[in-house]
């Protein structure tokens, strides 16, 4: 399947020089110090409200809502938002006050068959569907820019009928479409996690192409509360003493060298010897996650009955392979707080070898939020929550892509 979805997609990007394009990451917003009127629907946790605050990007929310409670309790626990301007029933909800107010749209609907009877594709063609409402609320704020979102199995999903109306009711509305088929882990995330993405301007004259992937630097075991790789990393009183200029011209430490110094027997209490230097992508223009390291709480670990479920290779209907500790996470589900096999869900070893479950800030690390999140429902409502939402450093690196400073005010 070529990388370029839609018919109306102007560029396809060339896989084997992937790489070689210009890398979104270093590119500059053009207007930083202007606003950005954001709007979404079927807003969840607000991921892309998380992406601006990861960009540092000046922005208002206009509008949000969702039908689901726990979901408000966590949105307003986190993002500043007035009770007026959120709405829990997009069905009723008119947007017509709204009309040339809003910069960005975002949202993803659940998909749904459409009725081909009308055959002209409008958006009357959408009745009866959430993804309805979505076109709808579009075309009564004519948003300079839309962001749309949902599975990848949108594209076969009533043997490509769905797929074709969506793309025929953005067009019909006089929005120039790009879309992409685009995973979380070319995007910095270690998760499996492919989604179709559509792109709509009003602005006909606008050329986009989608990021370029880069290269994946850190695994899902990065994201963990209690990575047992954290005690060979140095504190701050460490970092001195091995940088000091001192002690490298007496040849008692030594970075990234090419050659190892000779090695004593009680090197790792006197910090001398050779170290290793990382740096994660420290780009100004947003913020790059910094995790705490935790203990995990029991609850987390499986039981021995769980334990013997989870891994187990199935029955005779059902057959999985088993793995934990995956380098790259599976999907998010929204129902993992079930517990699914180890051929669906994620499963982590602590050091002592027991198994368990990812906690729910770890499922929020993969979905792109920052540890600043405030967990305000209830486990397995926050599974729900983070499985629901579209990862943030996917957005991200859209919006640098597009430089939606642009579209600010």
């Amino acid at each position: 399947m070529s990388n370029c979805i839609s018919d109306f997609c102007e560029k396809e990007i060339n896989s084997k020089n992937i790489f070689e394009a210009i890398d979104w990451r270093d590119m500059k917003f053009s207007y930083p110090s202007k606003v950005v009127n954001i709007a979404t629907l079927f807003s969840g946790i607000g991921s892309i409200e998380q992406a601006f605050k990861r960009l540092k990007i000046k922005h208002k929310i206009v509008f949000a809502g969702d039908i689901d409670p726990f979901v408000k309790q966590s949105y307003f626990a986190n993002y500043e938002i007035k009770e007026e301007n959120w709405h829990n029933d997009v069905t009723k909800f008119s947007a017509h006050k709204y009309y040339n107010k809003i910069d960005l749209l975002v949202g993803g609907s659940p998909c749904q068959a459409f009725s081909m009877v009308g055959k002209r594709k409008g958006l009357e063609d959408a009745r009866g569907t959430l993804f309805y409402d979505f076109a709808r609320i579009v075309d009564e704020t004519k948003p300079k820019v839309f962001i749309y979102e949902n599975v990848k199995g949108l594209l076969n999903h009533d043997n490509g009928k769905t797929w074709d109306v969506v793309q025929s009711v953005f067009h019909s509305l006089g929005y120039k479409l790009f879309s992409q088929i685009l995973n979380s882990k070319d995007y910095g995330i270690p998760q499996h996690r492919e989604r179709i993405i559509v792109v709509g301007f009003k602005d006909s004259s606008v050329k986009f192409s989608f990021p370029a992937p880069i290269p994946l630097t850190r695994t899902m075991q990065d994201f963990l509360e209690d990575c047992t790789d954290s005690k060979y990393y140095l504190k701050e009183k460490g970092i001195k003493f091995v940088t000091s200029t001192k002690n490298k011209i007496k040849r008692y430490t030594q970075i990234n060298g090419d050659i190892a110094l000779c090695q004593k027997a009680n090197q790792q209490f006197n910090w001398h010897g050779d170290f290793i230097f990382e740096q994660l992508n420290n780009n100004d223009d947003f913020d790059e996650f910094t995790f705490d390291v935790s203990e995990v709480e029991e609850k987390y670990y499986l039981s021995d009955k769980i334990k013997k479920y989870v891994l187990a290779g199935g029955t005779k209907n059902f057959k999985t392979s088993i793995k934990t500790d995956l380098k790259i996470a599976r999907p998010l589900l929204q129902t993992m707080h079930k517990m699914h096999r180890a051929g669906v869900d994620n499963y982590v070893t602590h050091n002592k070898g027991r198994i368990r479950k990812l906690t729910p800030r770890e499922c929020l690390r993969l979905m792109g939020f920052k540890d600043d999140f405030k967990i305000v429902v209830s486990d397995t409502q926050m599974y729900r929550q983070a499985g629901n939402s579209i990862v943030s450093d996917v957005l991200i690196a859209i919006l640098k892509q597009m430089d939606i400073t642009k579209y600010g005010r």
